[in-house]
């Protein structure tokens, strides 16, 4: 390879650093001018269509081997530590995502969330924390975003300003960008966790206690139709994800969603995931499409990401045909708003439906409702779970089977409160019997103190 360094540039820059002590800003900028330089030479010389061919891992190499005698060659006055630190972020630059390469490598992180090219904070055990990560401007924010959307067939522009794209490991990202953006392109993106938590790392998080762990597998193991609900990042996907790992390993398993996260360590499973419109808007499979096909194809139980629209009436009809013992989540602030949004759904469908006979139709096709928070401190805790009993009059009757009675919070933050409770048999224990998971009657005796005594089997508008 022939490398032209440029020879005025790296004068300049020699003499920047020789002539006066620097500050550490402008110290920054002119190792950011130095990697943008690399950078342009390293993309005029490398063929990168040949790179393209060759594994990630051997183009990595080559990167690495390229920018050696790139430094060695053009000796700045630059410590090894900086020099480690310019090849490592340009090699971030040409194969990942750039600055926020480092960041999807951490799996400890849950969020990346870009508010600015200068402004990065980070999810991490639940908690928002500001990163020292910068983008150079909001032209390489842009860079990074179109590198994101194109690896996936999507596009992003002034007529098409918002994008939901999804990376190589599944993560989810959504991009907006100016005119709708008004300090420059936001970036967001939902990590994908490899390793999905356990049974055991969510009881010991605090996330619930064994006697509701084993609740709820008892739920699953009877075929109970079971809503989980919470708001954003309160851990809805992972309890489902979790909740399959008591499914039968012999039943047809056939997931829908829009953006694919379920990870179901089954045999028996056949994913699907929807499909946005093309450039001229054509082309678009949509969740309730999906929902229907997977009634064809001869499933024991259909799991769906996230209901949101049309699809729920498509859910409930397959809850109520034979599908018994399927699931989805919800964004909800309650169990009570969980069933709001469901009619809700269904009324915006277009579904001419009486109210009476739309409640019965939700009562008859939902089972049990697992409501879940993320708190203040950080943990994502289920704080309650409902067992649907039927209708009362023209409205749904809840009885809660469990609940997290919050006391308050202490000097550190952390959330005071105990999971309880309520001390009401619920009435699919008799069904898990029959189902060889019997529940323990022990498991819904209520504290002794008597606390908490207290269940939601009444109509919704006694509660107002």
């Amino acid at each position: 390879m022939a490398w032209l360094p440029d020879r005025k540039a790296e004068r300049k820059t020699s003499e920047a650093f020789q002539q006066r002590p620097i500050s550490r800003e402008e110290r920054e900028k002119i190792l950011h001018d130095i990697k943008r330089r690399l950078h342009r030479t390293l993309v005029e010389r490398l063929d990168l269509a040949q790179l393209e061919q060759m594994e990630e891992t051997l183009v990595a190499a080559e990167i690495r081997r390229a920018l050696t005698q790139l430094l060695a060659d053009d000796p700045f006055p630059l410590n090894a530590e900086e020099r480690a630190r310019i090849a490592e972020e340009l090699e971030f630059e040409i194969l990942g995502l750039g600055p926020l390469e480092p960041l999807v490598r951490d799996n400890t992180i849950s969020d990346i969330l870009v508010n600015r090219y200068d402004e990065v904070y980070i999810e991490r055990f639940g908690m928002l924390h500001l990163t020292d990560v910068r983008f150079r401007d909001n032209a390489h924010l842009m860079k990074i975003i179109h590198k994101i959307v194109s690896n996936i067939g999507r596009r992003i522009d002034e007529s098409s300003p918002m994008v939901d794209a999804r990376l190589p490991d599944g993560s989810r990202v959504n991009a907006i960008i100016p005119p709708l953006a008004l300090d420059g392109p936001i970036l967001s993106i939902r990590r994908f966790m490899v390793m999905r938590p356990t049974i055991e790392e969510i009881l010991a998080r605090g996330t619930l206690i064994p006697e509701m762990a084993e609740v709820m597998r008892a739920a699953v193991k009877a075929k109970l139709n079971i809503l989980i609900s919470g708001g954003t990042g309160s851990g809805k996907t992972t309890l489902l994800n979790i909740l399959s790992t008591y499914l039968d390993p012999e039943e047809r398993i056939v997931t829908v969603e829009d953006s694919a996260e379920l990870q179901l360590q089954k045999r028996n499973v056949c994913r699907l995931e929807t499909r946005p419109p093309n450039i001229e808007g054509k082309g678009e499979i949509t969740q309730r499409d999906l929902v229907r096909n997977a009634l064809r194809m001869r499933p024991d139980r259909i799991i769906v990401g996230e209901v949101r629209g049309p699809e729920v009436m498509d859910m409930f009809q397959a809850m109520n045909t034979g599908h018994e013992g399927s699931m989805t989540t919800i964004h909800a602030n309650s169990p009570r708003d969980a069933l709001l949004r469901l009619e809700t759904m269904v009324n915006l469908a277009g579904y001419q439906i009486p109210q009476k006979a739309l409640r019965h139709l939700i009562s008859s096709s939902l089972d049990v409702i697992i409501h879940l928070a993320r708190h203040s401190d950080g943990v994502r805790r289920v704080v309650s779970i409902s067992e649907i009993t039927g209708m009362e009059g023209e409205v749904i009757s809840l009885q809660d089977i469990f609940v997290f009675d919050r006391h308050g919070v202490a000097d550190d933050g952390k959330i005071l409160g105990q999971f309880v409770a309520t001390g009401v048999r619920p009435r699919f224990a008799d069904r898990c019997a029959i189902y060889g998971v019997p529940i323990p009657d022990s498991y819904f005796t209520p504290p002794a103190s008597g606390r908490l005594r207290r269940s939601r089997a009444f109509p919704l508008e006694a509660r107002r």
